[in-house]
């Protein structure tokens, strides 16, 4: 920064104000130009909860909403033909006839109990579960940014990263939420070798994931079978 002029005054009588020059800054880093800084992490280390995504349970949804329309309409339409004069439904005045006349521990009555009892249980436990268990959280930085990985997506990660190890003839992945399962076949070297060396590999391939629960390996390498 220069130091300011001198309020010299001009030649109609009045005074210039004084005017600073900012320094010219040389070249920065890549990236530290004003307007253009990379994002931080959230202030004080703070990240969003990585929870697991929630479906939107659509096909339940849909069937239960079309079995109520179903069933409503078919109520509808019987008491609009009573209302107008003319008989009941058959099934209708036949179930009440059996609803009437049935002893509560009847063996139909107690099936139809069960049966309303699972479904209503199985309603409660899609409304009360995340769902998408293909979807593995990932790890928040932000927390206004959530991603996730597809478990397929992951399976074929690790799979590349255990063909990469000298020895490995086959691989078979399988990334469950809690345990990531690999099955190798090993045409030459030492099992243990093979085995140590895909521990090494896969345990750094699976934190550069980078998900917020990363799943426990379990390895095994095999000799693969005889061809006929």
């Amino acid at each position: 920064m220069s130091e300011p002029r001198g309020t010299e005054p001009s030649q109609d009588g009045t005074q210039r104000l004084p005017v600073l020059e900012t320094q010219e800054t040389g070249p920065g880093p890549e990236g530290a130009r004003p307007g253009n800084e990379p994002q931080q992490p959230a202030p004080g280390g703070k990240t969003g909860r990585a929870g697991r995504f929630w479906s939107t349970r659509r096909v339940p949804a849909g069937i239960l909403a079309l079995l109520l329309l179903g069933l409503a309409g078919l109520f509808l339409y019987d008491i609009v033909s009573v209302r107008a004069g003319r008989p009941g439904m058959y099934w209708r005045r036949e179930l009440a006839d059996q609803l009437a006349e049935r002893p509560l521990d009847d063996t139909w009555v107690l099936v139809g109990a069960g049966v309303a009892a699972v479904l209503g249980l199985w309603l409660l436990v899609l409304g009360c579960t995340p769902g998408l268990r293909s979807v593995l959280p990932m790890r928040r930085t932000h927390p206004d940014v959530r991603a996730g990985l597809h478990r397929d997506a992951a399976a074929t990660a690790l799979r590349d990263r255990a063909m990469e190890v000298p020895g490995v003839q086959s691989a078979r992945v399988r990334v469950r939420r809690r345990r990531a399962g690999v099955r190798a076949e090993s045409h030459f070297r030492e099992l243990d070798d093979v085995r140590t060396d895909l521990d090494d590999v896969l345990t750094d391939a699976v934190g550069g994931l980078g998900l917020a629960h990363p799943p426990t390996l379990k390895v095994r390498v095999r000799r693969p079978g005889r061809k006929g």
